[in-house]
């Protein structure tokens, strides 16, 4: 995976900003996570983890237009980078080659 390394939080971010493609902004992502991940998040920690994924340049930013649901206010929209999407093949990769080490013994059901 090279020199970067993300963790559990951040490769879920990620991935969510690759699923929701040009919807991706931080309460479209607090909603996706809770949804399939059945799991509650905080928008200001997704906040904080995009930022940090985009210092380490695997997302990119920038501001939608303004609309009357958000009182005028703009979004920013994010969307995932060839080197984050990079990141997340590489660590898939390192995932499933685990995976395959992990013994098939009769009693183990995975």
């Amino acid at each position: 995976m090279g020199k970067s390394y993300l963790g559990e939080f951040e490769e879920l971010t990620l991935t969510m900003v690759g699923l929701l493609g040009e919807d991706a902004y931080g309460n479209s992502i607090v909603n996706e996570i809770k949804t399939r991940m059945n799991r509650k998040v905080n928008l200001s920690a997704v906040h904080v983890t995009l930022y940090r994924l985009e210092d380490k340049g695997l997302v990119k930013s920038h501001m939608g237009g303004s609309t009357s649901t958000r009182g005028g206010r703009r979004k920013r929209i994010f969307a995932i980078t060839n080197a984050g999407l990079a990141m997340l093949r590489a660590m898939k990769e390192v995932r499933v080659d685990l995976w395959k080490m992990i013994p098939q013994l009769g009693f183990v059901k995975v």
